[in-house]
């Protein structure tokens, strides 16, 4: 029964994650920075909050006793996940939901996997991030090298969607109407690999943070909260991991608040959040749609990962789904509308490997379960 609810909490959060950025399209008449500040106040603070408020006891008393390192590593991590998270709606909004997530997501697997062994044949970097393998340990096993093959196919995959946007561009050429009028191949492909690479640290945030989830756990325990699944032994506590993003997100928030400020500023665009002669009603409605349902995704993620008790397992159910969803996501809205039959191929090839690495990655993991100390 853990399994399967497990399985639903990932399919939900992934599905939240895949779609979170739809209700912004039906926004109207306000400038990129307007709305996407606005949907960020939603993500970043006020549900994460809300669910502190109603799901960790004593949050307060957990923050206050954690250990400043905790807090502030987990912070950093958000910060930089925050420019990861900026460059995503940038990313979304040149290349569209379907090539922009594959590529994103694609980036964003290979980083998550391979980004703390690297960094820790770093000097000095030990003191940030949790102990774990290296990058040189990958070769010395038969779930390493697995690892190393599954990322091979990921990398094939990027390689193809790629080369869809850039068949894409060329089979469009000027006639780019409806959802592909904003297409820039080049400028979303630069934006979509800085997004890739930096918002992997939303991991590593939850890795540096898991003192605080296990102090929650433990209060939960002591407090006897509803919600706690036995589990190896010990008790997990369905939602520990929100005292966790509510630190992250704070990060995150404070980096697209900084970047948001400076691009109103910079366009004069403040006057759009009175603008009476846009639907105001409407688009601060779709803008808390997108912001809560980005939230979402974690919220759920974090319940999952209680159920199946494997972080492995977790993070592939999670990039599966988000990588499913997004795309027919993009291809309802017809994002592909107009190309050969050979560039629509190439993308549905690219969308398949990067899916089927994130599976290899995620059995590897799974069949050897040392490998979960990769990160």
């Amino acid at each position: 029964m853990n399994v399967l609810l497990g399985i639903l909490f990932h399919s939900l959060g992934g599905g939240a994650s895949g779609s979170w950025y739809m209700p912004y399209n039906w926004v109207k008449r306000w400038r990129w920075e307007i709305y996407w500040i606005t949907g960020g106040i939603f993500s970043w603070l006020i549900m994460p909050f809300l669910a502190v408020q109603l799901t960790i006891p004593d949050w307060q008393g957990i923050l206050q006793a954690a250990n400043s390192n905790v807090i502030r590593n987990t912070f950093i991590m958000g910060l930089l996940w925050g420019v990861g998270g900026l460059t995503y709606g940038l990313a979304i909004r040149y290349l569209g939901m379907s090539l922009g997530n594959s590529v994103l997501l694609g980036i964003t697997s290979v980083v998550g996997s391979l980004g703390l062994p690297v960094l820790r044949n770093i000097p000095g970097m030990a003191e940030i991030i949790p102990a774990g393998l290296a990058f040189s340990d990958l070769f010395g096993s038969v779930g390493g090298r697995i690892v190393l093959f599954g990322i091979l196919i990921l990398l094939i995959g990027i390689i193809l969607s790629g080369r869809a946007g850039i068949k894409k561009d060329k089979d469009l050429g000027n006639v780019k109407e409806g959802v592909n009028n904003e297409f820039k191949l080049s400028k979303g492909l630069l934006i979509a690999i800085i997004s890739g690479v930096l918002s992997a640290f939303f991991s590593f945030g939850i890795d540096a943070g898991k003192e605080m989830a296990a102090t929650a756990r433990s209060l939960a325990v002591e407090q006897n909260y509803s919600f706690l699944t036995e589990s190896g032994g010990g008790f997990k506590y369905l939602f520990e991991n929100n005292i966790i993003f509510f630190v992250i997100l704070w990060g995150g928030l404070t980096t697209n608040l900084i970047w948001s400020i400076a691009l109103i500023l910079k366009n004069k665009t403040g006057r759009d959040f009175i603008d009476k002669t846009t639907p105001l009603l409407g688009n601060y409605l779709f803008c808390a749609l997108a912001g809560t349902t980005w939230f979402l995704q974690f919220f759920f993620y974090g319940m999952g990962e209680t159920k199946i008790g494997n972080g492995a397992s977790s993070w592939t159910l999670h990039m599966a789904t988000i990588i499913l969803t997004a795309n027919l996501w993009g291809f309802w809205r017809k994002e592909w509308k107009g190309v050969s039959k050979k560039t629509y191929n190439t993308i549905l090839f690219g969308i398949g490997a990067i899916l089927l690495s994130v599976i290899i990655i995620g059995v590897a993991k799974w069949l050897y379960p040392e490998l979960n100390a990769l990160g």
